[in-house]
């Protein structure tokens, strides 16, 4: 945090209290809107902080929750009178310390409302959830969200087009290798070489199968065909192809090819492709496909001017 301060002056970075800020928060007649989770997911989500996007992060320890105090102290940085939007991922101590947050931040008179994103079809319930785990679509919500938000709409309007995002996404991620956390020192799973994990998830949690090692297109037509098994895009999609932290960007672009063959092949049109390393799960070899539908007014939103050290584009 002390290194993301010296390199974003933009941004207020409190490393003692571990909360990251839009410099010119409170906006005033602007919903604030707040996100967080553990470490290990960079730029998610403090490199998503800034004009047209998020206004505050709050940082936990490596794949550990961050603790409700960082986001009552989030929510009362960026509240303007506006209210503010949580948007939390849906792990089990991300979702029980954002409830906590909200109602500790509702007795100091901060309107809080909340949106859960849980976009990954790869397993039902996981090591850490009850329910599809919150993977790459947080970083729509909160792009999508951050627009409507920096164009001054209420707040409901705002929690009602972050719910939208999360409704019309899905994500499916796949391991090539497995994580190694600074706690631990070695890899939390054993993954032989010559084989992949289908369907993990940021933590290094178990996925849908084991396999031996398949083709960039193989990988693109399971990931994409487990994505369009559970959504039917009625309209055209934004793609995210994203890095899960040690995948170089040449073997990200060859794999968005194979998935843009893929879609093209079942007749998904394509509005807006983003490709790299978002969301992200410290060292593991990998990568992710998240597919959201849109329509002109979310596509638009997406498409307005941001400025975070993550994303930044219109401005």
């Amino acid at each position: 945090m002390r290194g993301m301060a010296a390199a974003h002056p933009e941004l207020t970075v409190d490393v003692e209290n571990r909360v990251v800020v839009r410099k010119d928060a409170p906006v005033a007649g602007k919903v604030g809107l707040v996100s967080g989770g553990g470490s290990g997911h960079e730029p998610l989500h403090g490199g998503f902080v800034g004009p047209g996007m998020l206004s505050a992060a709050c940082p936990g320890e490596v794949f550990t929750s961050p603790v409700p105090d960082q986001m009552v102290r989030a929510a009362a940085a960026v509240d303007s009178g506006a209210g503010v939007l949580f948007i939390v991922k849906n792990y089990t101590g991300d979702v029980l310390n954002f409830d906590m947050a909200a109602e500790l931040a509702e007795d100091e008179g901060i309107q809080v409302a909340k949106v859960l994103v849980d976009d990954d079809v790869a397993v039902t319930d996981s090591l850490y959830t009850a329910g599809r785990r919150g993977t790459g679509a947080t970083l729509f919500v909160e792009k999508i969200a951050g627009a409507a938000a920096e164009e001054g709409q209420p707040l409901e309007r705002v929690e009602a087009l972050a719910k939208q995002v999360n409704e019309n996404s899905r994500s499916f991620g796949v391991a090539l290798s497995a994580v190694t956390t600074p706690a631990k020192g070695s890899p939390t799973f054993d993954l032989p070489a010559g084989e992949l994990e289908l369907g993990i998830g940021i933590h290094g949690e178990p996925g849908r199968e084991r396999r031996a090692m398949m083709t960039s297109g193989e990988i693109a037509e399971f990931a994409v065909g487990a994505i369009l098994d559970d959504l039917t895009p009625r309209n055209p999609v934004l793609v995210l192809v994203n890095g899960m932290g040690a995948t170089p960007l040449l073997e990200l672009y060859g794999f968005n090819a194979e998935v843009q063959r893929v879609l093209g092949e079942r007749g998904v049109p394509v509005a807006r492709v983003l490709v790299g390393n978002y969301v992200t799960s410290l060292d593991m070899a990998g990568a992710s496909v998240t597919l959201c539908q849109v329509d002109e007014e979310l596509l638009r939103l997406w498409d307005a001017p941001v400025s975070t050290p993550g994303l930044r584009w219109g401005m």
